[in-house]
């Protein structure tokens, strides 16, 4: 039997150590490696839990540094990696591009470089199984109307330096497949929220500024709706695809929870008000303000995740309701994790306006 080595990059942010939890609580890999630059999202207090665990490692470094990649493949040589390392926040591309295209796109072009120069000298027996999985988004496909939704074969059409980052990412891990015969599957998810979410995102903003008492911004009119997915049922996705799904292949990964940003707050404040009641007997509600709009704002995400669906019995275990519950629970009972961003890196100031 071999052993499972995973190599997991960004393990430090909110998909990643989301995932690497996953992977301990199932006993799934033997080895875990986790790669992460620590920029302001990376956060080794999400891994406290499990930082001294024989099989886990962490490594400080960058996907933009070829050598260590190297390095790092010959040392451990991974079964799997799953790359999840990405710069991801709309209004910081917005505000600064150039360190996108750099981790996102330098970045992938240098992991996928690396990784098949080495399998190319890898003469072992575990070549045979190598995958790369590639995570992604579903901003890479633009905007949606008030109808359809998007398909594995939707043409891309991305609206933000983020998502032409992530669009330009998937484009290289697919040409290594059809040029090198790469062993490359990407996955392409809609917007997750749950625990450790760094508390820039819509969700997390908006429990943590509720029980500060601060306002809930909210962008333009509140209709842009987006489809939600539990973190956990997206790392269960990402394990089912790394096992089951077919090299060269693309798959979605959706909620099917398909919520407008102002309901979004509205749910939130209304289990705040059962959960955590105001002294002073008002609504969360109250603290609810529109403010200008995201320059090139997409209205409307919705994934078919019908594929995933019909080749792997796949569907998310969660509502939308339990999810939430779960989530705004999770930042209930961590506010020192909260405190410690605070303190350290976040003083949740409106990012995206930089250059416009």
């Amino acid at each position: 039997m071999h052993m499972k080595t995973y190599l997991i990059t960004g393990g430090c942010g909110f998909i990643g150590s989301n995932f690497i939890h996953y992977l301990i609580e199932k006993n799934l890999a033997d080895i875990i490696i986790n790669l992460d630059k620590m920029t302001y999202a990376g956060n080794i207090r999400n891994l406290n839990k499990i930082e001294r665990l024989s099989k886990y490692t962490f490594i400080k470094g960058d996907i933009c540094d070829r050598k260590l990649i190297g390095q790092i493949l010959h040392k451990f040589n991974p079964n799997i990696i799953f790359h999840f390392a990405a710069e991801s926040h709309v209004d910081r591309s917005i505000d600064g591009p150039t360190q996108f295209i750099q981790t996102n796109v330098v970045g992938t072009m240098n992991l996928l470089n690396e990784t098949n120069k080495w399998l190319k000298r890898n003469k072992s027996e575990m070549k045979k199984d190598f995958r790369f999985i590639h995570i992604s988004t579903d901003e890479v496909y633009g905007s949606l109307g008030n109808n359809g939704k998007f398909l594995e074969t939707t043409p891309y059409d991305p609206s933000s330096p983020y998502s032409a980052s992530k669009a330009s990412s998937d484009h290289l891990a697919r040409s290594w497949y059809r040029t090198y015969n790469f062993p490359v599957i990407i996955t392409n998810c809609s917007n997750n929220y749950g625990p450790y979410q760094f508390p820039e995102k819509l969700i997390p903003l908006m429990i943590t500024n509720a029980i500060a008492g601060k306002e809930l911004p909210v962008y333009g009119n509140g209709l842009n709706i987006r489809d939600w997915l539990y973190v956990r049922d997206h790392c269960d996705a990402i394990q089912t695809v790394s096992m089951l799904g077919r090299l060269g292949e693309t798959y979605n990964i959706g909620g099917n929870n398909e919520i407008s940003n102002i309901e979004i707050v509205n749910i939130i404040c209304e289990i705040l008000a059962n959960e955590r009641p105001l002294s002073n007997g008002k609504s969360y509600k109250k603290q609810i303000v529109y403010v200008p709009d995201r320059p090139g704002h997409d209205y409307r995400y919705a994934i078919d995740a019908s594929k995933i669906k019909a080749e792997f019995n796949w569907s998310p275990k969660e509502t939308f309701l339990t999810g939430i519950k779960k989530t705004i629970s999770w930042y209930l009972g961590n506010q020192e994790w909260l405190e410690n961003i605070n303190k350290s890196k976040y003083q949740q100031q409106r990012l995206g306006l930089k250059n416009t």
